[in-house]
């Protein structure tokens, strides 16, 4: 029975396990390699996988598709032939290719870890971890991404690291940036930030874009997206990586482009990840000086502007492992070590990762919407009350008392709130959840509601409104069952 951890990508998966003597180790695909392309295709009925599915992207009737992590926990929907997937059911497909392939090496999968991007949403978190559950995978934990590549680098060294560092984590979709204190093998988050959508697949389309300029500007005409795909604007940023330009042969044509053309048609993105570099070294209450180095995750970070920029902000050079595209499924497969049921490993797979703690930090804020008064108008008023601030320690557990504000009130409308920054306008909020705690009739105002927020280490909430005086309550639990998703959709396909 293996332990494993999964990083799913926007562009490109990996699995990890751990190997006799403790190590982590990635598992290679059918094909040999150890990045997936995060792809589908679809022939019939039979999902195919792996570069096969990648290729079939842009082909003109192919029935593929990609990139969906991007929209997790969304109404998006995509069409394939007879069948219409969300991104969960489309992840879980994709998930259980990776299953497969971890079982083809490794033989019965007891436990996985899934690893999630530190901004994602509540509702992109929920559905993930649903597609894990109707993939068949035993996930009883997730970790975020940088947080998991934080945890390989500290394993990596040999647990001799000590002291604040920040994880520059910027993949095929998603951008992270943390600031975590290491004690050895002692992985604390201080503090997080980033972006739910920038990353590699930005940079394909502002290749593909510029390209369409130039072949518009030489020749007069619109280039058909289908002569240069993003495929081949994903292979060309991969030569700007290494070379000063690059010539594509182009519906007959030949177009150059210079990586300080495609450095400016980044540039915003880059500036935009700064930023929130920046901002994370105040919320953590820090310099860039206090940083002891900064680790780099995720194959964007290869690109040459972001090491430049990485350095600007932070005044030091990033620290990469020769695979960062690798890091975070390798951390995963730690941390699915470490929180796995200790009997089915060896004593010398228990010895190498006993030392393992993983502290994470809320990167939301959540509240509710009640009802306050607005003594300039001398009439109430609805503001978002926020019960868990960003950056709470996780597991955490948080109550406040709240009341009734009309004589005979029969019930209370109950919302759950979340937020990137602590607003209090419900206008600048999304509402997570909504339902109605029933009262009993006849009571005056001012009677008790208490609301208590529990945000678990896998970073789900269970809520609880309570009428004091009744004992009435409505219970929510936003987490896997909450979002449990229809395995049959999944199920009835053949992943091999």
């Amino acid at each position: 029975m293996s332990f494993v951890g999964i990083d799913l990508g926007t562009t490109f998966s990996s699995v990890a396990t751990i190997d006799e003597a403790g190590r982590p180790i990635p598992v290679a695909n059918a094909e040999g390699g150890y990045s997936t392309p995060s792809c589908i295709s679809f022939e019939g009925d039979a999902p195919l996988f792996g570069e096969e599915a990648r290729k079939a992207l842009f082909i003109p009737g192919a029935e593929a598709v990609g990139r969906f992590k991007r929209e997790m926990g969304t109404d998006k929907t995509y069409q394939l032939g007879a069948n219409t997937f969300s991104p969960a059911e489309l992840s879980s497909l994709l998930l259980k290719n990776l299953k497969t392939v971890a079982e083809n090496a490794l033989g019965p999968v007891s436990e996985a870890v899934v690893t999630i991007p530190a901004n994602f949403s509540h509702e992109a978190r929920d559905a993930t971890m649903a597609a894990a559950k109707a993939a068949g995978l035993n996930v009883n934990y997730i970790i975020n991404e940088p947080t998991a590549a934080a945890l390989y680098y500290a394993f990596k060294d040999g647990g001799s690291m000590a002291g604040t560092y920040a994880v520059y984590d910027l993949g095929g979709g998603t951008f992270d940036v943390s600031i975590i204190k290491l004690d050895g093998q002692d992985v604390e988050v201080l503090a997080t930030n980033g972006v739910s959508k920038l990353g590699g697949d930005d940079f394909d389309t502002a290749i593909q874009l510029l390209v369409q300029k130039k072949f518009k500007d030489l020749t007069g005409e619109e280039l058909d997206k289908e002569d240069f795909t993003i495929n081949d604007a994903e292979e060309e940023k991969k030569s700007l990586s290494r070379r000063d330009s690059v010539r594509c042969r182009v519906a007959r044509k030949m177009i150059e482009v210079t990586r300080a053309e495609f450095e400016e048609a980044i540039s915003t993105f880059i500036t935009q990840a700064e930023m929130n570099c920046e901002s994370v070294l105040d919320e953590a209450g820090l310099k860039p000086s206090d940083i002891q180095a900064v680790f780099f995750a995720g194959g964007s970070t290869r690109i040459p502007i972001v090491k430049t920029s990485v350095e600007r902000v932070f005044g030091q050079e990033p620290i990469a492992a020769s695979n960062v595209d690798l890091v975070v499924s390798l951390g995963a497969a730690l941390y699915a070590a470490h929180k796995g049921d200790q009997s089915k490993l060896s004593t010398v797979q228990r010895n190498s990762i006993e030392k393992i703690s993983v502290a994470e930090k809320t990167g939301m804020y959540f509240g509710t919407i009640s009802m306050s008064a607005d003594n300039a108008r001398g009439e109430g008023r609805l503001s978002n009350s926020i019960l868990i601030h960003k950056g709470e320690s996780i597991p955490c557990d948080i109550t406040e008392s709240f009341y009734t504000v009309a004589d005979g009130q029969t019930s209370v409308n109950c919302r759950i709130t979340e937020s990137r920054s602590p607003e209090s306008d419900p206008k600048f909020v999304k509402v997570i959840w909504e339902g109605d705690l029933e009262l009993p009739p006849g009571r005056d105002a001012g009677q008790e509601i208490k609301i208590t927020y529990a945000y678990d280490e896998n970073q789900m909430m269970k809520c609880r409104f309570l009428d004091v005086q009744s004992n009435q309550e409505k219970k929510v639990e936003l987490s896997i069952a909450g979002a449990a998703m229809d395995s049959s959709t999944i199920d009835k396909f053949t992943v091999e």
